[in-house]
């Protein structure tokens, strides 16, 4: 059983992996439509987006880990939610780590690489994100843990962690 899971957790990161370095290649084709926009980001955003990268990054590969060993993987019909509900580690401080992670990777890209193309398609990943989890997962969420469910949104903010709240364990 271990090594079942130490094989998921492994497989599941280099999907993830690959999967971010993919839409981050993607990103950077981007950077050719700068000019049109005439908006040049300062020099200090570089360093500020190397740390959002790396804090984005390890919280995507994180998050991933989790899931990976709660059968969010197992099921054919059902491969974007998991079977467990999962309040624990990140999923203790905000309700969408991964995606807030992966956010953060790309708005990081954008201000490294000084694209003001790539920040704005970090804010609209962000948006796109943000209608997925309101419409889709959160119902669907709710019809499958129910009042436990609810007792974690009521508990756990959707993006950003609560300050001094209490939160579940």
């Amino acid at each position: 059983m271990r090594k079942k899971n130490a094989t998921r957790i492994v497989w599941t990161l280099a999907k993830v992996t690959i999967s971010v370095l993919f839409i981050g290649w993607c990103a950077l084709h981007l950077r050719r439509w700068d000019p049109y926009f005439g908006i040049s980001l300062p020099a200090w955003t570089r360093t500020t987006g190397l740390v959002f990268l790396i804090l984005g990054g390890v919280l995507v590969l994180f998050c991933g880990g989790i899931l990976s060993t709660r059968g969010i993987y197992e099921t054919p019909g059902d491969r974007f939610f998991p079977k467990e509900f999962v309040a624990f580690g990140p999923f203790r401080y905000t309700r969408n780590p991964m995606s807030l992670g992966g956010v953060v990777l790309m708005l990081g890209l954008g201000l490294y690489e000084s694209s003001a193309c790539i920040v704005l398609l970090a804010t609209v990943l962000f948006l796109c994100l943000h209608l997925f989890v309101v419409y889709v997962e959160e119902p669907g969420l709710e019809r499958r843990f129910g009042e436990s469910y609810r007792a974690y949104k009521r508990s756990v903010n959707r993006w950003l962690p609560k300050l001094g709240g209490k939160i579940p364990t």
